[in-house]
Parts: structure tokens; sequence; C-alpha cells
């Protein structure tokens, strides 16, 4: 072998690596504006948080919000709400599980592992309920105010009944209403998200 062969074959090895280096580089230039659609429109993210005020919900009354494009229980609940959600055995619930993404996840499903605590985090009376307005059994959206047997919510759809605490108590709904990231920022807003 002379010393030109071995001159062409350096070469010939950085022609390779060239034209696969920009090859890479135009394969990625245009896979990126496909890539990049898939990330959420802006609209989308302006809502991933949003804020509700409610100081003008009495006792005993619900607000039904919009977020993430579901609808979202805001409940005021009433001594008595409380009292039927706290005093269920919770060897009865089928889904016993708080399914609460405020830092409770894998929590039993007692009433004070779904209320929310109030502004300043004082001591939770239980008060306010806020979770996902969807049936986990196939998305609709149960009626409240004291609907279906346990005094909650009920799915008219396929007949699942939720609680006061929004737990599933029968019917064919696998699991609890689940409660979505909200704390209160003052004592009359509350955010979502």
């Amino acid at each position: 072998m002379s010393h030109a062969d071995d001159h062409e074959g350096t070469r010939r090895d950085f022609l390779y690596y060239a034209t696969a280096g920009a090859g890479a580089v135009t394969a990625g230039a245009a896979a990126w504006p496909l890539v990049n659609q898939m990330n959420p429109s802006a609209d989308v993210l302006a809502l991933a948080s949003i804020r509700v005020d409610v100081s003008s919900l009495e006792v005993g009354s619900q607000l039904t919000v919009k977020w993430l494009g579901k609808p979202v229980f805001i409940r005021r609940r009433t001594e008595e709400e409380i009292a039927e959600a706290a005093n269920v055995d919770l060897a009865t619930l089928i889904d016993n599980d708080a399914r609460n993404a405020n830092g409770v996840e894998g929590a039993d499903g007692g009433d004070a592992n779904r209320s929310l605590a109030p502004f300043g985090g004082g001591e939770n009376t239980g008060e306010w309920l806020v979770m996902m307005g969807v049936c986990t059994h196939l998305g609709c959206v149960p009626l409240g105010d004291g609907a279906g047997e346990y005094n909650g919510w009920f799915c008219p759809c396929h007949g699942s009944h939720y609680d006061t605490s929004g737990r599933i108590r029968k019917g064919p709904a696998p699991e609890n209403l689940p409660v979505p990231p909200a704390e209160f920022v003052d004592e009359s807003t509350l955010l979502l998200g």
C-alpha cells in the first residue's frame, strides 16, 4: 500500500462522516416541526391553572367550573354532609383510595383525606370539597346537589352513586371522583392546577 492510497482512505472516511453528519442535521431540522407540534398550545397552557372566586358560594351550594376542558365541582358542604361523609365505614367503600393530587396520594378514602384545607393551612373542617366532575366509569358528568342514594352525586347514564365526599358507593364506576391539585390563595380565591 502506498502513501497515496492511505491518504485516499482518510479523505474517503472524512467524506463519509461529513455526509452522514450533514444528513443527521438535515433529518433533525426536518423532524423538529413534527415534534414541536405535539407540545400543548398556548390556550391549553393558559388554562393549566385558573383562579376561582368562591366568595359568593353559600354553605350547601356547589359551583361547577371548567378546567383543562373538564368540569370541576367545588362544593361548600353543610355540617350534615360533612358528618355523613365522615361516618362512613371505610371497609364498605368500593374504592378506598383518596385519589387526591394534593399530597395525600395513596391515602385511604376517609373524608379528611379528600376535603380541602382552608386558606392559611388552618384546621381542615371538611367544609370545602373540590373534585373532577367526570364519572370514572365512562366519563359522563354526574348530577349533584344531593342526587343519588348517598346524597352526593349520581351519574344517570349507567347508575353510579357517589356519596357526599365524592366516593363511589354503588354502580359500575371503579374509582372515586379524583381531587385535582387545588389550594386557597386567599380566603375567597381557589387556585386549580
